[in-house]
């Protein structure tokens, strides 16, 4: 190099903004593939390159189409996956378990953000994701057939017994062609009751006790409903879940999540629903509610751990979050958002999600996960309340079978 060219370059070096001269980093994201990769496309576009322009940090998004659980730990396996990827709450165990995650105690703040979701992604006092977003279970309600059985709507006050007589009421009042709630056989739903009766899942040696009194009168109390058809199976109406069943105008109540609000919305758009949370356990006074979520989790062996780290944090700022909240997306995991201007608007779809959010801090709320076994945890459990449900089976029958399968699986 001739002095005139060195002189030139030091000079353009000593002009440049500090740290224009670094290396650019690309951070590769795994993340589920159908809508997703246009929302975080979205969020990419509009928070996280201008927010990381100046690092030179470049972000890519890379679907993981089909299984996303399968898929991402065959990419780990590999060590191909992408230095941020989707952690999911249900399958967080096996992750965690594979040494593939890196623990984020000391590398970001989770101070900003709600609690419960927190603890669902914590192990051993080791966070090791980033709630992007969640959502719990609540009461939706058809407005319509409430008023014309003249019964009050549910609401927050509402204990078992109160919320059960409102669906025999209904029931009674509007005939055979009706039906008060609907009843998946499925933990996913029917794991709210057992929390608020103040079940856990595991106990300190990670056995499952579905002979626990508080268990058990969860279930008779939730199979019990299906007496005189005040519940009726989503299969009863040839629908497969709780938002399907709610859909035809034949049933009063159904206990979904969030979600049930876009799919009204296109499938049933002048069925009037309002949304309350779920009603409180006589015995304890408490509601239980599931976390679904997912996580934004970084991977261990990244070899872009500072770049990753920020990206993380533009994906979850208060800016990006609020976003997803005015758009409908989703119910963002910040805490601050409890006062977000959406949350006071009156349409339908605004109200559910306040109570979706509130249901996140209210009663025994836990999150929605199968163990480090897998999901195949909650069959015994499935098994059990379809075999009650659709009458072949006692409860007591039901449950000394699901437990005899619960100790099967466990001992593997």
């Amino acid at each position: 190099m001739n002095p005139v060219t060195r002189l030139t370059l030091s000079l353009l070096a000593l002009t440049l903004p500090t740290g224009a001269l670094a290396q650019s980093v690309t951070v590769k994201i795994n993340g589920y593939g159908g809508t997703d990769p246009a929302v975080v496309g979205d969020l990419i576009n509009r928070f996280v390159k201008p927010a990381l322009a100046r690092d030179k940090i470049n972000v890519v998004y890379e679907p993981i189409q089909g299984d996303y659980n399968k898929g991402l730990t065959t990419l780990l396996a590999a060590g191909n996956a992408g230095d941020v990827f989707y952690l999911p709450g249900e399958t967080l165990d096996g992750f965690v378990a594979t040494g593939k995650v890196l623990p984020l105690n000391g590398l970001v703040s989770s101070t900003p953000f709600i609690g419960s979701l927190n603890r669902t992604f914590t192990r051993k006092g080791k966070l090791y994701a980033v709630a992007k977003d969640f959502n719990t279970l609540s009461v939706v309600y058809n407005k319509d057939l409430f008023d014309e059985a003249g019964v009050a709507y549910p609401n927050a006050q509402d204990t078992w017994s109160t919320f059960a007589k409102k669906l025999t009421d209904v029931k009674s009042k509007l005939g055979s062609d009706y039906s008060g709630l609907c009843l998946p056989p499925s933990f996913d739903r029917f794991g709210a009751f057992a929390y608020a009766a103040g079940w856990t899942q595991f106990d300190a040696k990670g056995r499952t006790n579905l002979a626990d009194p508080r268990f058990v009168s969860a279930f008779n109390y939730y199979t019990g409903l299906a007496r005189n058809k005040v519940g009726v199976q989503p299969s009863e109406l040839s629908k497969d879940w709780g938002g399907g069943c709610f859909q035809t105008g034949k049933v009063a109540v159904a206990i979904e999540g969030g979600w049930i609000v876009n799919f009204l919305k296109d499938n049933a758009p002048n069925l009037k629903y309002g949304t309350a949370l779920l009603p409180r356990a006589d015995a304890t006074g408490k509601r239980g509610n599931f976390l679904y979520t997912v996580g934004w989790a970084i991977n261990a062996g990244t070899r872009n751990r500072a770049a990753a780290v920020k990206v993380l944090n533009a994906l979850t700022s208060a800016q990006a979050q609020e976003y997803v909240l005015s758009q409908g997306l989703a119910i963002p995991s910040r805490s601050a958002l409890s006062s977000s201007a959406y949350f006071k608007r009156s349409d339908a779809g605004a109200l559910n999600s306040k109570v979706i959010f509130d249901g996140s801090t209210d009663g025994n709320v836990r999150g929605f996960t199968f163990g480090p076994q897998g999901s195949d945890w909650s069959k015994p459990i499935n098994d059990a309340l379809a075999a009650v449900l659709s009458g072949q089976k006692s409860a007591a029958d039901a449950l000394r079978k699901a437990q005899s399968d619960m100790n099967a699986f466990q001992n593997r």
